[in-house]
């Protein structure tokens, strides 16, 4: 894609002029109310850490399976505050990170992997209903685009991998692709109509909470767990800023943020993923760039976008510059880094021209994790009273429930076909330490764009590759 330079008084210059450092999804006056913090000393039978979609999963789970345990998540913001609040909205039944990369990992497994994740989105779909939670989910498939002729020699491939694992898809050559949106950028695409859709992630976080709260889970918002020590009964205590908990069993779900257990820190990479979101389009607009599916749209290559129309007819438009700071860092005030989002506006326009004029409403950078292999890393510490699931990628929205679903297992020490699966029993190769880590990733993702540019995987990645590594948008 062809970029031009911001300049001052250009359109991208002056569509970002009111742009509000806010969260599309969470920026609603019908937020529910924050649970108070912890404030004294307390126990439970399970303690979730992480108030995002694993450490809600893991409650509502948890207290379907045994209605008499006593459940207690905290959460160190409040729900809906982290990944689980200001993803894109998209949701996917793959638990590989897409069939290429389980076919390429686990492909023995394949077909229980495949089987797991759809039975995992229809149990979601399915819990969605009967709770009556407005969470806007569409399960409409998505578009993957070619944007380059070497992408375009990619399609067949993909297409033929979709249907040898039972996917509804078909490949789009340019006039079909520009049919369905029109945009000068498109060369071709996948369109697949399976395994997938849009939701809306805060809805889906707050009917989350809502279905915890009426099974009788406990929720503390506001309240960050500051260290994890074994208990004198044989346990965990967690201690927070105004009160400990003396837990039986602990279940971390905190993804993207540091983790409490240092094994973790080696198989985890903090990445700040940014976002746009315009204001709503008029029908005018609305005509001028098609979208008749409203499906999810991404593009094919290492660096790419992701986008979608919201119910009120905005654009979503995220992606592509996946951000890594030296040392780990995942300090809040890194999510305003305005040369990003200046780069997503100027793609946006060359996308669609049609809409040169259209302003951005609000920006945002969400924290997320990227394991060396795309997926959780999911395990237990602390003689099996600690559970964790953490490294939720980029399609972890149903995803999720699988690893709270593993999580129990393990703590409860049952042998399940989950249990048994390579992708909860082994580890990802861990990422180097610093001072290596930051230029490892750096090089990486300038070999990664250069393979976007020229269709040639190079050495390193093929080295990486072979290893089942990896590192992209």
């Amino acid at each position: 894609m062809t970029l031009t330079p911001l300049e001052p008084g250009s359109g991208t210059h002056a569509s970002l002029a009111d742009t509000e450092q806010k969260v599309f999804w969470t920026d609603r006056s019908d937020a529910p109310t924050a649970e108070p913090p912890l404030s004294h000393d307390t126990s439970a039978d399970l303690l979730i850490v992480g108030g995002g979609f694993t450490g809600l999963w893991t409650a509502i789970c948890a207290k379907d399976e045994d209605p008499s345990r006593d459940v207690l998540l905290v959460e160190a913001a409040d729900i809906a505050h982290g990944g689980s609040g200001r993803n894109g909205g998209f949701i996917s039944a793959s638990l590989t990170h897409g069939v290429a990369h389980g076919e390429a990992i686990w492909p023995d497994e394949m077909p229980t992997l495949l089987r797991l994740g759809r039975e995992n989105l229809n149990a979601i779909a399915d819990f969605i209903a009967a709770e009556g939670i407005d969470a806007d989910l569409r399960l409409v498939g998505k578009t993957a685009i070619a944007l380059t002729e070497h992408a375009c020699t990619q399609l067949p491939q993909m297409l033929d991998q979709h249907l040898r694992w039972g996917e509804n898809a078909e490949v789009l050559d340019r006039d079909a692709m520009q049919s369905q949106v029109h945009s000068p950028t498109y060369l071709g695409g996948l369109r697949v109509r399976s395994g997938g859709g849009l939701m809306d992630p805060a809805r889906l976080s707050w009917g989350l909470k809502a279905a915890a709260l009426r099974r009788g889970v406990r929720i503390h918002e506001g309240t960050p767990v500051l260290q994890l020590s074994r208990s004198s009964s044989g346990g965990v205590v967690a201690r927070t800023p105004h009160g400990s908990i003396d837990a039986r069993h602990v279940a971390l779900a905190t993804n993207g943020f540091r983790p409490l257990l240092r094994r973790l820190r080696m198989r985890m990479l903090p990445i700040f993923d940014h976002v746009l979101v315009s204001e709503p389009l008029t029908a005018s607009q609305l005509s001028d760039i098609g979208w008749a599916d409203n499906q999810g749209l991404t593009d094919i290559g290492n660096q790419f976008h992701y986008y979608r129309r919201t119910p009120d007819d905005r654009i979503l438009w995220g992606g592509y510059d996946a951000i890594y700071y030296r040392g780990n860092q995942t300090d809040p005030r890194l999510e305003d880094r305005a040369s990003s989002h200046e780069l997503l506006a100027r793609q946006f326009f060359a996308t669609f021209p049609q809409l040169e004029g259209l302003r951005f409403t609000h920006k945002w950078a969400g924290l997320i994790d990227s394991t060396s292999r795309f997926t959780p890393v999911i395990g237990t510490a602390m003689g099996g009273r600690v559970a964790y699931s953490v490294g939720y990628t980029g399609l972890g929205t149903a995803a999720s429930r699988f690893g709270a679903l593993s999580m129990l297992d393990l703590l409860d020490r049952r042998t399940t076909e989950r249990t048994s699966l390579d992708i909860v029993r082994r580890k990802p190769f861990p990422f180097p330490p610093e001072p290596l880590r930051y230029p490892l990733v750096q090089f990486t993702r300038s070999r990664l764009a250069r393979e976007d540019r020229t269709g040639r995987r190079g050495l390193w990645l093929r080295t990486l590759d072979r290893f089942g590594l990896g590192f992209n948008s």
